[in-house]
């Protein structure tokens, strides 16, 4: 009967959680934290330990499948800029959906994968030290920067396709139908410059 008891009063708990009202904005789950009204979003930085996914939508809304707050994890729109960086040994996984995202960038250890198919008109994207995306795009203009151990992997199509990278085999571009390729092998960073070697 004591089990019966304990089992109905976590129901209960667990249902009245469920239509807790939201505050500045924020949804809370013990799963996940769904931030809106974040602003628009053209560009994501990703730091650190983070997994993200991205999808084209509507309306730009940022989904957090951790308690972020509880941790040492940072996330920053700041002029259309979208920040996000995690150093905890545990990912920070994150979706974000926008309407108009043009660009991201990935450094340390961070993953991006599209979320079903991106379609852009323009769209850039750079992959630093050890970080790796798995994209699905429909671009017509896509550009590609791949240094350090960094990995991408890449699939769809576009019209004209900018590819920079420092190792060959570190960009799998098999499953992408390209009309114009321009590519340059032998790369060098410094700064936000790239310049050919």
């Amino acid at each position: 009967m004591k089990i019966k008891n304990l089992i109905l009063i976590a129901m209960v708990i667990l249902a009245s959680a469920s239509f807790q009202s939201t505050y500045a904005n924020t949804i809370k789950d013990d799963a996940f934290t769904i931030l809106e009204d974040v602003g628009a979003i053209n560009k994501i930085e990703v730091h650190g330990n983070v997994e993200l996914y991205v999808t084209d939508a509507p309306t730009d809304v940022i989904k957090v499948y951790n308690k972020y707050y509880a941790e040492s994890a940072l996330i920053q729109n700041k002029g259309g800029v979208l920040r996000i960086s995690s150093y905890t040994s545990d990912k920070l996984v994150i979706w974000v959906k926008a309407k108009d995202l043009r660009s991201v960038s990935a450094f340390d250890n961070a993953q991006i994968n599209s979320f079903g198919t991106l379609s852009k008109i323009e769209f850039s994207v750079d992959l630093h030290d050890n970080a790796q995306a798995k994209l699905n795009l429909n671009a017509f203009k896509l550009t590609l920067l791949v240094t350090n151990n960094a990995k991408a992997d890449v699939k769809g199509t576009a019209d004209e396709f900018n590819l920079n990278r420092e190792v060959e085999q570190n960009v799998t571009r098999n499953n992408l139908a390209v009309i114009r390729l321009y590519e340059n092998k032998n790369i060098a960073v410094t700064g936000k410059q790239i310049t050919a070697l």
